[in-house]
């Protein structure tokens, strides 16, 4: 067993484990990660991904990709596309083809045929309102239907009608005659078949009847010869369905169905039913908008997929629910960038200094590491020119008690450069401070300067030899610990005003001129940002801030 599957143990593994000592399980383990392409995945479906490969991969098994398309009227080959990608971009790849539900169509089909002729299913013509009625509630059991008896050759016609669409939408039903007075309510007679008149992504037009997911995911499971069909808690009542449909059809195999804690994180929704709202209404630009906690948009904001794994690692897979902060998210981003992730400089919000003792026409090239701790990753060169920029944020006029930065009369260290001293202050005729006029110490490259002391270290890019650039500073989406728990509001109303702040004609130095694709940058004191590749077609540098160099949420600070 490898360090990493040690390091990831959690209780699914050891009921494997224990499974195959008492031989209770022989062979190869086989995972399944399902998702119904009705929408992107998002980071709850990442813990999901990194269970079913980690186990199939710690157990030298195997983990298919299978699509639940048994509700057409929402799915899209957009979202089988996009959910193909992730997969493969989180690290992990598939056994054989992708699998589809639909692939089993005929199968499912001719298993509820053989319920049918075993007198354990049947066709039913209550309406929905009628049906919930009859299914009775928590506190009281169910009624039967009064189709529930009806001979098998009439059911066997009726699902060939329905099948051959002699039947509008929702008219009839295929149900499976268990127990209504069952205390699980989902062992009430559950529905198996539906009429749907939607063509399919997959199949065409060649049902107008659909499975439902309850009865499809057990049959799939056994024709893939899956092992372990691992589900998040919500199935847990469901178990007894999937137990059931296996024992009453001619399996080839019997899955085991264990049931695990879904994601839950906080300033954060994972329903895909709202993330779409959020994209639909226009409260985002779409799914992989890097506000969204969708995979694409995460790694459009610049998370790679070693820090994604590494937080599903950190939170682990237990039974029991509970909430997990979406700092520790970002401290898994901070830890896995802070080691690797290049080093540069980006002037947010620019401020022109002059150094009225440098030389009008000269500048020299300094090297700067690439990264301060890693030497192998080399150096960068930036230019040292008569005229640069610093962050406006980094001078005041009158400096409070204990400040670190430019002042008047004071003296900095430009990073990786000199030090200098504020002289002068330009303004334009509204008052605004346009320019610093400054003096520079030609003694204090790579050393301290004699007689006083620089008042901190500054970030900086030469005005004439840096490029121009725009800015997207993401904050998370929703400023609510629990967005969608808002029984007397709308989850949209705790979207945060400033989860996107736009900085244009910001400056950065010139190494960033063509930046990686592949890796975010650290901006020296700013925080850890990505080139948008996408945003960045039309012809502007466009950087994505990823997240800031340390958890400032709710200390003033974005």
């Amino acid at each position: 067993m490898s360090a990493e599957s040690k390091k990831a143990h959690n209780f699914i593994q050891s009921l494997i484990e224990d499974a195959i000592a008492k031989g209770d399980h022989t062979g190869k383990v086989v995972t399944r990660f399902p998702p119904e392409p009705n929408g992107y995945l998002h980071i709850g479906h990442a813990k999901s991904i990194c269970l079913n490969f980690g186990i199939a991969e710690t157990f030298g098994g195997e983990c298919n990709l299978r699509f639940d398309d048994t509700n057409p009227e929402k799915e899209e080959q957009e979202y089988i596309d996009a959910i193909k990608r992730d997969v493969k971009w989180l690290g992990y790849d598939w056994a054989d083809d992708v699998h589809f539900a639909s692939d089993y169509f005929d199968t499912i089909h001719d298993f509820a045929v053989e319920l049918i002729e075993k007198g354990k299913a049947y066709v039913c013509s209550l309406s929905a309102e009628e049906m919930t009625e009859y299914r009775g509630t928590l506190k009281e059991p169910g009624r039967n239907s009064p189709y529930r008896d009806r001979p098998v050759e009439e059911n066997l016609q009726l699902f060939r009608d329905m099948r051959d669409g002699k039947f509008g939408n929702g008219e009839l039903v295929l149900r499976a005659k268990i127990d209504m007075a069952s205390p699980n309510i989902n062992l009430r007679d559950p529905i198996l078949y539906r009429i749907r008149y939607a063509e399919h992504h997959q199949t065409g037009n060649k049902w107008c009847i659909y499975p439902m997911y309850d009865f499809t995911h057990p049959i799939s499971d056994a024709m893939e010869g899956i092992t372990h069909s691992l589900c998040t808690l919500e199935f847990e009542d469901h178990r007894p369905l999937y137990d059931w449909v296996i024992d009453n059809i001619s399996a080839p195999c019997k899955p085991r169905q264990i049931e695990f804690a879904r994601l839950n994180l906080n300033y954060t929704v994972t329903s895909k039913r709202k993330l779409k709202r959020l994209v639909d209404e226009g409260y985002v630009d779409s799914w992989d908008d890097p506000r969204m906690p969708t995979i694409s948009g995460m790694r459009r904001r610049g998370y790679t997929p070693e820090s994604i794994r590494a937080f599903c690692d950190m939170i682990g897979v237990n039974k029991a629910g509970g909430t997990v902060d979406v700092g520790m998210l970002e401290h898994a981003i901070r830890e896995d960038l802070n080691t690797r992730a290049p080093r540069a400089m980006c002037v947010m919000r620019p401020l022109k200094v002059v150094l009225t003792n440098y030389p009008e026409d000269s500048s020299e090239t300094l090297e700067l590491p690439v990264h301060p701790q890693n030497p192998d990753m080399g150096t960068r060169e930036v230019s040292w020119t008569r005229e640069l920029y610093i962050d406006r944020e980094d001078f005041v006029e009158e400096p409070p008690r204990k400040w670190k930065r430019l002042a008047p009369d004071q003296a900095v260290r430009l990073r990786g450069g000199y030090v200098m001293t504020c002289r002068e202050i330009v303004r334009d005729d509204s008052g605004d401070i346009v320019e610093l006029r400054c003096e520079y110490d030609p003694n204090t490259l790579g050393v301290n300067p004699e007689g006083y002391k620089p008042n901190g270290v500054i970030h900086w890019v030469s005005a004439t030899d840096s490029v121009e650039a725009d800015i997207n500073v993401y904050d998370r989406l929703f400023n609510h610990e629990s967005p969608d728990s808002d029984k007397e509001g709308d989850f949209v109303d705790h979207i945060n005003p400033e989860s996107l702040v736009r900085l244009e004609k910001v400056r950065a130095e010139k190494s960033l001129g063509q930046p990686r694709a592949d890796l975010p940058y650290q901006f020296e004191r700013e925080g850890y940002f990505f080139f948008d590749e996408e945003a960045s077609e039309s012809g502007r540098l466009v950087f994505n801030r990823t997240v800031t160099l340390r958890d400032s949420w709710g200390k003033g600070k974005a």
